[in-house]
């Protein structure tokens, strides 16, 4: 839906890389998206706590939806999307704008603050005409070679759209900008909210699954940089007191400090067997902070090639061709072998 917007809004890939660096941009902090290919119990015991969930479908024009709106949002930040584009942004503010777990840091808060009374459809306009928010979701549209005015998508084309689930204070919600609230979806807790979502995502997923395989679920979640690197540091400081306390087992003129932790035994084997434990925990969770940077350095690496502008290096390569009499011979080769498959 289009409304009264200061600037054009681009659509985004719905990537787990690109929308964790569109989160940093905005200023939130140790926050990671990840997609999920199962939303049972062992998949998510991996991701630990999730903030929330985003789902991408196919839209559907004329699809009906019965479901009771709020339009009383109460405690929820509910913003009307009121331009084409925005709604994976937009998504993405549901679940930051709602978690009261996540850092979401100064410029969101004052909008959150500044807006949190507005009406939807004036909330969606804060949003939109907000350029910090704007200039990063901009920032990972695709370059293109031709400037074009936008035109609504007919019935040919391929729409997709983005909504969100999110718990806030004890109620799991359903976050359509396109809706005129919040969905209601019943009662839950910080533990259970996964439970009460499973089978309705499941039963919206069958829904698209018969004609449409081109959705994805998307979790929000605690950075696994930040929790394996705090992780790190308590296992490392509790080898330190176990060594400590079994240097002064060996020689009691060794000090200990008045932090000690005082639950640790005095028995020598089950100290060394502690040791042990911590000193397993410290390689595994130094090895899963390796595997995550690794991951962090390739999705930097993929949208720097995404917000890259090829364009002109395509232009030259092929002035180069046409120059050295190449280009040609090159289009004709292509058009054989297109006529030969």
């Amino acid at each position: 839906m289009a409304g009264q917007a200061s600037e054009t809004w681009t659509t985004i890939e719905s990537d787990p890389g690109v929308f964790t660096e569109l989160i940093e941009e905005m200023g939130v902090k140790q926050v990671q998206v990840e997609e999920l290919y199962s939303i049972e119990d062992e998949a998510l015991q991996a991701l630990g706590p999730v903030y929330g969930l985003i789902f991408l479908f196919k839209w559907r024009c004329g699809e009906k939806d019965d479901r009771q709106v709020e339009e009383d949002c109460g405690d929820v930040y509910f913003a009307s999307q009121v331009i084409n584009n925005a709604c994976a942004t937009q998504a993405i503010l549901s679940i930051l704008m709602n978690s009261q777990d996540i850092d979401i840091g100064p410029e969101l808060s004052n909008l959150k603050s500044f807006t949190m009374e507005f009406p939807p459809d004036l909330k969606g306009l804060a949003i939109s005409n907000c350029e910090s928010i704007r200039k990063a979701h901009n920032s990972f549209s695709r370059p293109e070679a031709f400037a074009s005015e936008e035109k609504p998508a007919g019935k040919e084309d391929d729409v997709f759209h983005f909504i969100s689930y999110v718990p806030v204070n004890g109620v799991l919600y359903e976050l359509d900008g396109l809706k005129k609230g919040p969905i209601n979806l019943g009662s839950c807790s910080p533990d259970t909210w996964m439970q009460v979502a499973r089978p309705i995502i499941q039963k919206r997923i069958q829904t698209y699954s018969s004609s449409e395989i081109r959705f994805n679920l998307l979790a929000f979640i605690k950075s696994p940089v930040a929790e394996c690197s705090q992780q790190l540091a308590v296992q490392k400081a509790r080898v330190e007191t176990i060594q400590l306390k079994m240097s002064h087992l060996a020689d009691p003129s060794v000090p200990l400090p008045p932090t000690m932790d005082s639950d640790l035994p005095s028995d020598g084997a089950i100290l060394q067997n502690m040791l042990a434990m911590a000193e397993l925990d410290i390689s595994q969770l130094t090895a899963k902070l390796t595997t995550e940077k690794v991951k962090r350095k390739k999705w930097k690496d993929e949208n720097i090639r995404r917000k890259h502008n090829y364009i002109p290096f395509i232009f030259n390569m092929l002035k180069v061709l046409a120059e050295k009499k190449q280009l040609k011979p090159l289009i004709e080769k292509a058009r054989t072998l297109q006529q030969g498959s």
